[in-house]
């Protein structure tokens, strides 16, 4: 696979002993404009990972790489949004949009104005600029947090469960945007989640981890047409790619459980 924006080489990292890794050896390689999701049981290391390729822990094994570069400024390239949206909530939606351009302090007023606006027209909250944190929806709140990612046009987004707590007819709908965003923008999203229906909707691929220590397992392809539609959930390729993840899934359980 060419044009490599994410690569980990044998990288391991353990908290406490080196016998007992929290991930151990995980190579993994992602090109430029992929949708990526990292599924598996809790406490197999897939947020942990993500944390890695951020650069909020150190491999105590291995190498992280950003668009080649293995070095702190690569990380400069990324944006992260967590499970939480964490919205400053004395804040209005502008301005918890403009938050990373102010602490940059590389803009203008007038310039921060004009990025956190094209931000939030990108996730389909441009009428709401004015509004807090408290007056939005679930939904609402996770595009903020996704337009606050967005807002530096970074070419790599990191999203850590960012739908698990929506309702069903809310998560469909970002599922669908977060498609529409990526191709309007191009940008490679690494993404994890619990949701085996939701990786195979919106993935090009699906890495399946297992636990103790956390490892990946395989790699699933998932070849289903784009733009992608809802009604894609109810077709036949849609059920055997999900059964491929399902299958690869208790191949991980029936090793730990038979250990």
């Amino acid at each position: 696979m060419n044009n490599q924006i994410i690569e980990l080489k044998d990288v391991s990292l353990a908290f406490n002993t080196i016998e007992f890794p929290e991930v151990s050896q995980v190579n993994l390689k992602i090109a430029a404009g992929e949708l990526v999701s990292l599924v598996g049981p809790s406490g197999c290391g897939k947020s942990t990972l993500l944390r890695l390729i951020a650069g909020v822990l150190q491999p105590t094994g291995g190498e992280v790489c950003i668009a080649g570069d293995p070095t702190l400024s690569g990380w400069s390239k990324l944006s992260f949004v967590p499970q939480d949206s964490l919205l400053l909530p004395w804040r209005t939606v502008l301005a918890n949009v403009r938050l990373p351009l102010e602490l940059q302090s590389r803009s203008t007023e007038k310039e921060m104005n004009e990025k956190a606006h094209a931000a939030l027209e990108l996730v389909n909250l441009n009428d709401y600029p004015t509004k807090y944190p408290n007056e939005l929806s679930g939904g609402m709140r996770q595009r903020v947090a996704l337009a606050r990612a967005l807002v530096e046009q970074a070419q790599i987004l990191l999203l850590d469960e960012p739908f698990a707590a929506l309702d069903d007819l809310t998560r469909s709908q970002l599922h669908l945007e977060l498609l529409r965003i990526q191709g309007q923008t191009g940008i490679t999203i690494l993404m994890v989640t619990h949701n085996i229906f939701e990786a195979v909707f919106l993935s090009d691929r699906i890495v399946v981890m297992g636990e103790k220590p956390g490892r990946t397992l395989g790699e699933i392809p998932v070849n289903l047409p784009k733009p992608r539609h809802l009604k894609l959930m109810g077709s036949a390729e849609f059920g055997t790619t999900v059964g491929q993840v399902q299958d690869l899934l208790a191949e991980g359980w029936g090793d730990y459980h038979n250990q």
